[in-house]
């Protein structure tokens, strides 16, 4: 009690700028056992905020509460690279934004570096409920491999969702190759097709994701300028917070073999 008191009514100046209603408001809506958390895992009092204000909004428990915060979905959330702000008038951007992340974590995944696609996929079906949280609130998952049948040809989308705040589906294909523009064609076809054969008039229109290993933002940007569908291009990482914290391989190797260089120097030295 001392120490929130301390942090929300003796601030600093500079902190002392966020008025007290605007951020004291929200957070005598959550639990006090929530107040602890943001209190202990984050030091900006802004992230407190957004956090207490997405707990009320989304409902999030004690659990759901640390795990969004240790995933650092505040500073994911809204990144992905997408065309909302052309074809879509405010706030409904906006709120279309904030449906996706970038980069996506799936660090629940044990997928060797030269996973295929089909594993990716594989392993975000069999593990479908950290998937759903990976991808956030409001995520129902329809089908995999979904099939759409026209004019006689079939044709499968890797992972189909219905993200129920916004009521609208969400295409997701997978590439586990950094991004290409020609993976737009595509993805723009899958969304014409979705919307005229799934969406009903209480659905707003469908959002295409097209998740890649690795992208460059402004390619990403020109292959979405023109098109009429709302499309979004993000990245996934399947590393753990273990591995993050490890240097790159090859530089292990490279002090591998430093250290057993100097080792054959020293025995050199003795026995000569």
């Amino acid at each position: 009690m001392r120490a929130f008191y301390q942090e929300y009514k003796l601030v600093p100046p500079v902190v002392g700028q966020l008025d007290e209603i605007d951020h004291l408001g929200v957070l005598t809506q959550i639990p006090w056992s929530h107040n602890i958390i943001l209190m202990e895992k984050l030091s900006n009092i802004k992230e407190r905020i957004w956090y207490a204000t997405k707990t009320v909004e989304n409902r999030w428990g004690k659990r759901a509460l640390e795990d969004w915060i240790d995933r650092g979905i505040h500073s994911r959330q809204g990144k992905a690279v997408t065309n909302f702000s052309l074809r879509l008038p405010e706030p409904q951007s906006t709120l279309a934004q904030e449906t996706l992340c970038d980069p996506y974590v799936f660090d629940f995944l044990n997928l060797p570096p030269g996973h295929l696609e089909k594993d990716l996929e594989d392993g975000l079906v069999e593990k479908i409920q950290q998937t759903l949280l990976a991808f956030g609130h409001g995520f129902a998952f329809v089908g995999r491999q979904y099939p759409l049948e026209i004019d006689g040809d079939t044709f499968y989308i890797d992972l189909l969702f219905y993200h129920i705040p916004s009521h609208r589906y969400i295409v997701v294909e997978l590439k586990t190759e950094p991004f290409k523009p020609e993976y737009t064609g595509q993805m723009n076809f899958y969304l014409a097709a979705i919307d005229d054969m799934l969406t009903s008039p209480q659905d707003n229109p469908s959002i295409g994701l097209i998740l890649c290993k690795k992208k460059s933002k402004i390619k990403a940007e020109y292959a979405l300028r023109n098109l009429q569908k709302l499309m979004s291009v993000a990245e996934y990482s399947t590393e753990t917070h273990a591995e993050k914290l490890l240097p790159p391989i090859e530089e292990i190797e490279h002090e591998l073999e430093k250290k057993l260089n100097f080792l054959k120097h020293i025995n050199h030295l003795f026995w000569s």
